[in-house]
């Protein structure tokens, strides 16, 4: 190594005489740590990466996924922890860390209780219920956005809103996203849209520490999102991420790209169905033009003399039964009064006193007319009518005898 005598060294040379120096400190080589988790990332091969922190400093962690696959706790932000591992410095960078084993809770942080009592006080208000959500508009004309606008945060989304959805207008509120001052400006910028009334807001930042994200756990914040007008998606750093924003809006999501995505339809699945529409629309009139044409056809002057002739003749057959139909039921009505009316003849035949006089039989009336049925009737010299079958005899009464008539007179 270094001496006045001897040359230089290189940086990966030092690097690993300080990695080994580490390595033989038998303090190092396997210790407990106590602190709090903060920048607590998962990476997608299964590491987990964070720091443990306390009042005076911050050491940087690593755990491997076998003993991630080994873990029996909830890690987090805010989450006290007493980490076992060994110090050892990374050569590639020079840079010392914790290489935790195993971790057990030592209770959790200041943050993340105050986190925990805030999150519990606004659930039981309600606050959180799902009836108070809102959905989000198909497709929104003006999307409002309040964030930094200078973080890569803004850029990512509207790069993404202006390549799935550029018939949206965007309209950015710059807010402060970090600090004390942060919530008193996202406040404004919530009431800024809920008063203007664009589609849908979208309120969040990129990711970082509990400390930087911790103005959206503002409670007067989070009751400004939930008295705004107009739907609001929370997009708050990182998908590990989570925020009394996001329970209190109307949509939680992962990342600012995220929330982009969820925000607007995109142009290209657009596209597709309106193609897809265009085409059955074509299918469908191509299919009633065909119809209409057959149609059309129909009233062609030789297909209508043909289908005039059909209709003829079968109108013809039809008239030609209803013209027997109607004959039968004239004749057999005929019929029927025929025969009623030669019966009814015959009784008033037998009825009839012209008859009677047929058979010898007269009918004497009065001068008068009325008939005389009785000698009581008549006097000597009255003149009186004899009816016969063929015709009247008028006579004067010579004498009138009243005696009895027995039946041999008859």
């Amino acid at each position: 190594m270094y001496s006045p005598t001897n040359t230089a060294v290189s940086v990966s040379e030092i690097n690993q005489y300080i990695a080994t120096l580490m390595e033989r400190d038998d303090v190092l080589s396997y210790i407990s740590v106590r602190g709090e988790i903060s920048n607590f990332k998962r990476h997608a091969s299964g590491h987990l990466y964070f720091s443990l922190k306390d009042e005076g400093g911050v050491l940087r962690s690593v755990m491997f996924r076998g003993d991630v696959a080994r873990l029996s706790c909830h890690l987090a932000d805010g989450v006290k922890v007493i980490a076992h591992g060994q110090i050892r410095n990374y050569v590639a960078t020079g840079q010392y860390q914790l290489y935790v084993r195993h971790i057990d809770i030592d209770g959790k942080g200041d943050l993340h209780a105050a986190f925990e009592a805030l999150k519990k006080k606004l659930a039981d208000e309600g606050l959180f219920d799902t009836a108070h959500k809102r959905e989000l508009p198909p497709y929104p004309s003006v999307i409002g956005i309040v964030t930094s606008p200078t973080g890569a945060a803004i850029r990512d989304m509207l790069q993404i809103l202006a390549r799935r959805y550029p018939l949206a207008q965007v309209e950015l509120y710059p807010a402060l996203v970090q600090g004390q001052d942060a919530p008193a400006t996202l406040i404004r910028g919530i009431e800024y849209f809920s008063a203007r009334k664009p589609d849908l807001v979208i309120i969040g930042r990129g990711g970082g520490s509990i400390e930087d994200l911790w103005c959206f756990n503002d409670e007067n914040l989070a009751r400004a999102i939930y008295a705004c007008e107009v739907p609001v998606i929370s997009a708050v750093g990182h998908e590990i991420d989570f925020t009394i924003s996001d329970f209190v809006a109307d949509l939680r999501a992962p990342t600012p790209s995220a929330a982009a995505e969820l925000a607007v339809p995109d142009r290209a699945d657009l596209q597709v169905r309106l193609s897809d529409a265009l085409t059955a629309a074509k299918r469908g009139l191509t299919g009633q033009l065909k119809l209409a044409r057959l149609k059309l056809d129909a009233y062609r002057p030789e297909q209508l003399q043909k289908h005039m002739t059909y209709a003829i003749g079968d109108r013809t057959v039809r008239l030609s039964q209803l013209d027997d139909s109607i004959r039968r039921s004239v004749k057999d009505l005929y019929d029927r009064s025929s025969a009623s009316l030669t019966l009814c003849v015959k009784r008033l035949d037998a009825l009839n006193p012209l008859a009677v006089l047929s058979r010898g039989y007269t009918v004497t009336e009065t001068a008068d007319g009325s008939p005389l049925n009785s000698v009581e009737n008549v006097t000597a010299g009255d003149v009186i009518q004899t009816l016969t079958c063929d015709g009247t005899i008028r006579s004067q009464v010579q004498e009138v005898r009243k005696e009895p008539l027995h039946g041999n007179d008859i």
